[in-house]
């Protein structure tokens, strides 16, 4: 099964074209404010004297903008300038008030370009608390196909490990009851579709890397992260707080490193019989460089070749589809070949999910 299965989706090449499928992607997924925010900045493309940022951003050099995620680092730079009141001509645009969004967008990022040029310099952290709602509905679909329901989790790029504290967070997934009732967080999804299977499940442990974690409990960190959430979701905003809160009362347990040197590390470890160990990410997948992407699948498929029933593996993606405007969550699970099945689309931040898998 090739690696581009598990993450299936499409990335424009131009930048043009990256800022158009991204203005889409965030209409799509109920975000107004931030789709006029990547079509001012895109409506600029044509000047002739648009400033250093607008020039960085026209003349990238990457052969995928979209798969950089190039839209979104440059407005997470100009949110981060609205949510530290720099910039107050911003304030029409993120209030969605009738505004000349290019004009009011060009002028700021010529007057801010030694604030705004280091966003484009890496890739955005978007750890959003609403996608393990697709994990968990992934490990009780995997219990229901008989696989031990005491999970060992391998997050790859975990950004600030929000998902690795999952074991503290309640979820009701169309009826479906899962996790403690003094919940640090609780999630009810809008459920489309026959429930998932409703199973028992719990965690023998959660772990995870990235290349550059993010410290919640650090005050400049947490801020770099609430620029990267799109401002209409206010929702997003109070999650971070409570994951700030569980965070400082226990760190998740999350290392730098890349995710092909974790993976190899974690699966060469001796594995807990009566356990199924789980690989998994979440809008992760396209920052992942491509020679790394062969070595992860290469080490999943071959301890996959080697999983028993007592200690069978899966692997769950929940990536973005750049041609249907979601997400999909997909899974593969061993003993049994490793058929990749999608289970599930999903709202880009956990808002709605429609069970596809019977």
């Amino acid at each position: 099964m090739a690696d581009a299965q598990i993450v299936s989706g499409f990335f424009p090449a131009s930048v043009k074209e990256a800022y158009a499928n991204q203005v889409a992607y965030c209409r799509a997924n109920d975000s107004p404010i931030t789709a006029r925010i990547v079509a001012g900045i895109a409506a600029r493309f044509d000047d002739p004297a648009p400033g250093a940022f607008i020039e960085q951003i026209r003349d990238w050099p990457g052969a995928s903008p979209l798969g950089d995620a190039l839209p979104l680092r440059s407005a997470g730079g100009l949110h981060a300038l609205h949510l530290s009141g720099a910039a107050p001509e911003l304030a029409p645009i993120y209030a969605d008030l009738p505004a000349d969004d290019a004009a009011i967008i060009g002028a700021v990022a010529r007057r801010h370009e030694a604030e705004l040029l280091p966003w484009l310099d890496g890739p955005p952290q978007t750890n959003e608390a609403g996608r393990s709602g697709g994990f968990v509905a992934a490990m009780l679909w995997l219990a229901g196909q008989g696989l031990p329901p005491r999970f060992e989790c391998l997050e790859i790029g975990s950004s600030a490990g929000i998902n690795l504290m999952i074991d503290r967070y309640h979820y009701d997934l169309g009826g479906v009851q899962v996790g403690p009732d003094d919940a640090a967080m609780r999630f009810a999804p809008e459920w489309r579709g026959s429930p998932p299977p409703g199973q028992a499940i719990s965690f023998a442990s959660l772990k995870g890397c990235d290349v550059a974690p993010v410290d919640l409990t650090d005050p400049a960190q947490a801020l770099r992260l609430k620029a990267y959430i799109w401002p209409e979701h206010e929702v997003r905003f109070a999650r971070l707080e409570a994951a700030i809160a569980a965070a400082t009362a226990k760190a998740p347990d999350l290392v730098q490193m890349n995710a092909a040197d974790f993976v190899e590390r974690e699966l060469a470890r001796p594995q807990a019989p009566g356990t199924t160990r789980v690989p998994m990410h979440s809008i992760v997948w396209q920052y992942v460089p491509k020679d790394q992407q062969a070595r992860v699948t290469a080490a999943i498929e071959a301890a996959g070749a080697r999983a028993t029933l007592e200690r069978p593996l899966a692997w769950i993606a929940l990536e973005a589809n750049r041609t249907l405007l979601n997400h999909g969550l997909m899974v593969r699970h061993w003993p049994g070949g490793g058929e990749e099945t999608l289970l599930a689309a999903a709202h880009a931040h956990g808002a709605w999910l429609e069970w596809l898998a019977g």
